[in-house]
């Protein structure tokens, strides 16, 4: 509750509500086309059951209701004068409950189906913990939720086994997708040395008898429930970025779980964010970093960098009243994105 009220004290004297100088701003961009555009949307984690909710028993879960939601954000986007360029999907598309049920793929295939009633729009698609409770690593790489571009370049993935990968919608600007569960439990056979070397962290940690649950003190992220990054794909990252810098490219990266501490609850950030930060912090070229995992979102900006870290909130914890999605235009100096719903309107300048 400590971590909770600080943050939210952070928030809003950070950007929970816009300054004068960025409604102008947002005023100015009214009138100028931006350079792209792009959809976002998180912790969708549709299941056809009745509702439900969390782990702890705090918050409702619209598991049926979640569908809808993303139908109207679909819409939203189709029916907007400028189009999104491409959707980001932040993870958790169906939720684990559907592998108690046999409906994995059922619940899978539902989604995507409501996403290809548009079939113009482009989705990215990140994996969080959700997909891993339903599929393998193995079945996920050769699914629809692998969207790595097919490309000629071999440095646009990180490598086979690792769902990493960038791309540039427009010249100037890149976008790089992260595997936040490479290191981890989940997705991993339990024999393997991944899963060994992944369950001996979190009991460096956690000595809950039920893993699942943080431990009351400390290190909240040690949980089977999060992961981490490994030092292949943190140095691929790095490679990325250097080249970025060289390129002088605005980069977003994107992740299912949170990297600043001050972005999210301190139970939903990556085992190894401080490493993840690290990196950032090195070079010039990041502009933003885009998770999911905490239904409650959140927001702030780095104060050593001025890197912008969004948490969306989560669609499956969301009314069936409201909405859960966002839509970003990008211009040379900043990104201005329109909330709907629980989202918030915000103005993101970029880092001089």
């Amino acid at each position: 509750m400590f971590f909770r009220l600080c943050r939210d004290i952070f928030n809003v004297s950070a950007s929970r509500r816009l300054t004068q100088k960025h409604r102008s701003i947002m005023e100015d961009g009214a009138q100028t086309q931006p350079l792209f555009s792009f959809g976002v949307v998180a912790d969708i984690q549709y299941a056809d059951v009745d509702d439900g909710y969390n782990y702890s028993r705090t918050s409702k879960r619209y598991y049926r209701s979640s569908l809808q939601l993303l139908a109207r954000a679909r819409e939203s986007w189709s029916e907007a004068a400028v189009k999104p360029d491409f959707v980001l999907q932040l993870g958790d598309i169906v939720d684990g409950v559907n592998k108690r049920h046999g409906a994995s793929q059922r619940a899978l295939d539902t989604v995507l189906r409501e996403f290809g009633s548009s079939p113009e729009l482009v989705v990215h698609h990140v994996w969080g913990n959700h997909e891993f409770y339903n599929f393998s690593r193995s079945s996920l790489l050769l699914s629809k939720l692998n969207t790595r571009p097919m490309s000629g370049d071999p440095a646009a993935a990180c490598c086979s086994d690792i769902y990493a990968y960038h791309f540039s919608p427009v010249p100037g600007f890149r976008f790089v997708v992260l595997d936040a569960y490479d290191v981890s439990v989940l997705g991993r056979e339990k024999d393997s040395e991944e899963y060994k070397r992944a369950m001996s962290l979190i009991l460096q940690h956690n000595d809950n008898e039920d893993l699942n649950c943080p431990p009351a003190h400390g290190k909240q992220r040690f949980t089977m429930f999060n992961g981490g990054f490994s030092t292949k794909q943190l140095d691929w990252l790095q490679s990325v970025l250097t080249s970025a810098d060289d390129k002088r490219e605005r980069v977003t990266l994107i992740s299912h779980l949170p990297v600043h501490p001050f972005s999210a609850d301190a139970m939903c950030l990556a085992w190894n964010f401080d490493e993840l930060l690290a990196v950032i912090r090195s070079h010039r070229c990041v502009v933003c970093f885009m998770a999911g995992h905490d239904h409650d979102g959140g927001y702030c900006r780095d104060e050593h960098t001025g890197v912008h870290h969004l948490t969306m909130e989560g669609v499956i914890e969301t009314p069936p009243d409201s909405d859960a999605h966002a839509t970003v235009s990008v211009y040379k100096d900043r990104m201005v994105l329109k909330g709907s719903g629980r989202v918030e309107d915000r103005v993101f300048p970029f880092p001089q």
